[in-house]
């Protein structure tokens, strides 16, 4: 099996919390470390527009195109941060967060994509997703977005339909943040 994934930096070596990180560029004087990033989407000059920004919010440690792809990647380089389409070949982004979530607890997922419909923001969040942007706003959005999941609570993107009817799931005590662009 191909995995289709362009590893960028060394894995995390198992145990070690810290490794690649450096003090985080968007909040300044703060201790919050960068996070380790992965991004999945089947589309190359999306992963190649999305990877600068990235950059700047944390250290992009791999960039793979299916859904198949992604988990494996996730399982070895055990990123902070994981940015997921919906739609991609092999195993969805959703199914995909599923998996990854069930042996990464850790990891944190926010669906980039071009899915609008309420009913695929409740999918994503029940998947276990923590926030949920479109690739429209992307470029506006991350920073924002990053910091809230980061954070712990949810973030929803501008233009999501729903956004206004989700809450905060029984149970759940984070915040359930919207964009605000």
């Amino acid at each position: 099996m191909t995995i289709l994934c362009s590893i960028l930096d060394d894995p995390k070596p198992v145990g070690d919390q810290t490794f690649g990180l450096q003090e985080s560029p968007i909040v300044q004087d703060s201790p919050i470390l960068r996070p380790r990033i992965l991004l999945a989407d089947d589309h190359p000059e999306v992963l190649e527009a999305l990877r600068p920004c990235l950059a700047e919010l944390g250290e992009v440690v791999g960039m793979v195109g299916d859904g198949q792809a992604l988990v494996e990647a996730a399982r070895l380089l055990e990123p902070d941060l994981i940015f997921a389409d919906i739609s991609m070949p092999r195993l969805n982004g959703l199914d995909a967060t599923r998996a990854i979530l069930a042996c990464q607890p850790k990891s944190k997922v926010i669906i980039l994509t071009v899915h609008r419909e309420a009913v695929y923001l409740s999918l994503a969040f029940n998947a276990g997703a923590r926030g949920y942007v479109l690739k429209r706003s992307a470029v506006a959005e991350l920073p924002q977005a990053v910091l809230h999941v980061l954070a712990g609570d949810r973030y929803i993107g501008q233009g999501v339909g729903g956004r206004e009817e989700w809450a905060s799931a029984e149970g759940d005590e984070s915040t359930t943040w919207r964009s605000t662009l």
